[in-house]
């Protein structure tokens, strides 16, 4: 069935099959924003594999004056990156 001879339908995926109109905004927006929302998971988990590397990386006169003990660090560092 294509678009011309049904009302109800509207394009084509690529994939050629005919899908309902109004469908493809939908499923794209929403498509999206779920990608869009595990981009920004991603990106969170990377900034905090970052951010515990470069707390590792800090002396302990550093450690000191930012109020942190080497037991802090070691219970932050030792977390897995998706692990907030």
């Amino acid at each position: 069935m294509t678009a011309t001879t049904c009302n109800s339908l509207h394009a084509s995926d690529n994939l050629g099959l005919a899908i309902p109109s109004g469908t493809v905004a939908r499923t794209t927006s929403h498509g999206l924003s779920q990608m869009m929302r595990l981009l920004l998971e991603f990106e969170a988990m990377l900034d905090r594999a970052r951010e515990r590397k470069a707390m590792r990386d800090l002396d302990g006169r550093i450690l000191k004056d930012i109020g942190l003990s080497d037991a802090d660090v070691e219970r932050e560092t030792s977390k897995p990156f998706w692990r907030r």
